[in-house]
C-alpha cells in the first residue's frame, strides 16, 4: 500500500517512483480556503415615488451565515429582502447569487418566508405543503413533509384545513412550505413574529440546523436579544441607509465599555445626579447608565454608594437594544452616531 505522505505550504513532498528513493518535487504555496457570498449588493438604490427606501446599500453576505437584518419599520429591511428575491428592481445598482447569478436566474436556489403570510385556506396541511414542495422542487415530498409536520409539532393537523389554524400554526405551515425545496438561500422576513416560545424555540432549532447543513439564511427581527444569540453577522438600516453591518462583537466594539448595569435597593428613585452619566434608563429592577465619553466608573460608583445601598455593579458594553435606541430611538442625536 502506497504511504501517505504530509505536506505544507513551503516543504518539499515526496512521490513513490515504485524504485529506488522517492522522487522530491516542490509544491506551490497553498491558497487558504476563502467563502464565496452568497449574496452581494453592490451600490443599490430603490426609490417608491418621492421616498428612497434603499439608498447606496452595499453588502456582502456570506455563504453559510445566519445574517440578521433590523431596523426601525420603514427603513428598507423588507424592500431589500424583496430586491434580492426579484420581486422589486433595484433603480441602480447590482445584485449578485452566489458569485455571477442575478436574482432573476437564480430562483430556484431561494426560498423567500414573506412578512404577508399566504397559504391556499381551503387545502389541507399536508396537500398543500405537498403542493409546493412539489412546485418548487419538482419531486415528491410526501415523506420530508410528514418528518417536518413532526419536527414543528404539527403532525396531528395535517389533514386539518388550513384556515382552522391558528396564526401561529399557519407560521410553522408556511416555514415549512419555505424549506421543503430545500433551497441555498433562505430569506425570513419576520420569522418568529406571532410564535409563542415553544414554537419560536422550534423555529429556532430548524435555522441552526439548516445552517448546519450549508443554508444560508437571511432574517429580518425586532427582537434584539434574538439577533444577538442567534445570528453571525447584523444589519442595520436606518432611513434607507447602512449604518451597522458586521458581528455583534465588532458592533459592540464600536461604542467600548460604556454601560453600566445597576441594582440598588431602592432602583431608580434612590439616585441622584451622577457624574459622567449621560442617561439613566429604567430596567424596572435594574438601571441602566450610560456613560459620557472619558467618565470614570470608578467616580460613578462612589457617588452611587453615597446615595443608596448597591447590590450589583458591572461595566459592560452597551446591548444591541440599546444601540438600536442610540441610532433610531427618538433621542437619537449626532453625538449618538459618534462611534460609527
Amino acid at each position: 500500500m502506497p504511504s501517505i505522505v504530509a505536506r505544507s505550504a513551503g516543504v518539499r513532498c515526496a512521490r513513490r517512483t515504485g524504485i529506488g528513493r522517492p522522487e522530491a518535487r516542490p509544491i506551490g504555496r497553498l491558497i487558504p480556503f476563502q467563502r464565496m457570498n452568497a449574496v452581494e449588493i453592490l451600490n443599490v438604490s430603490r426609490t417608491f415615488g418621492t421616498v428612497t427606501a434603499v439608498d447606496d446599500l452595499s453588502l456582502a453576505v456570506p455563504e453559510g451565515s445566519i445574517y440578521g437584518f433590523i431596523g426601525p419599520n420603514g427603513s428598507g429591511k423588507t424592500t431589500t429582502m424583496r430586491m434580492i428575491v426579484n420581486i422589486f428592481y433595484p433603480d441602480r445598482g447590482e445584485i449578485r447569487i452566489f458569485g455571477d447569478g442575478r436574482p432573476e436566474s437564480s430562483s430556484d436556489l431561494i426560498g423567500y418566508l414573506p412578512e404577508e403570510r399566504g397559504l391556499y385556506q381551503k387545502m389541507t396541511v399536508q396537500a398543500v405543503l405537498e403542493f409546493y414542495g412539489k412546485l418548487r422542487s419538482g419531486r415528491n415530498t410526501k415523506s420530508e413533509v410528514a418528518q417536518w409536520l413532526e419536527r414543528l409539532g404539527l403532525a396531528s393537523r395535517a389533514a386539518d384545513k388550513v384556515e382552522t389554524l391558528s396564526k401561529g400554526m399557519s407560521q410553522k405551515v408556511q416555514f415549512i412550505a419555505t424549506v421543503i425545496p430545500e433551497p441555498k438561500l433562505l430569506i425570513l422576513d419576520e420569522p418568529f413574529s406571532g410564535l409563542d416560545p415553544v414554537s419560536a424555540e422550534a423555529i429556532r432549532d430548524a435555522i441552526l440546523e439548516l445552517r448546519r447543513r450549508g443554508v444560508t439564511v437571511i432574517l429580518s427581527t425586532h427582537d434584539m436579544a434574538l439577533a444577538e444569540s442567534l445570528c453571525d453577522s447584523i444589519f442595520m438600516i436606518f432611513r434607507g441607509k447602512k449604518v451597522l453591518d458586521g458581528t455583534l462583537a465588532s458592533i459592540q466594539d464600536r461604542y467600548g465599555d460604556d454601560t453600566i448595569r445597576v441594582t440598588t435597593a431602592g432602583g431608580l428613585a434612590a439616585m441622584g445626579e451622577l457624574p459622567g452619566v449621560e442617561q439613566i434608563r429604567d430596567l424596572g429592577q435594574m438601571q441602566e447608565l450610560r456613560l459620557a465619553r472619558g467618565a470614570d466608573p470608578q467616580q460613578v460608583l462612589r457617588a452611587l454608594v453615597a446615595q443608596a445601598c448597591v447590590t450589583s455593579f458591572t461595566l459592560t458594553r452597551p446591548s444591541l437594544h440599546d444601540i438600536f435606541m442610540r441610532i433610531a430611538g427618538p433621542a437619537a442625536g449626532e453625538h449618538n452616531h459618534a462611534a460609527l
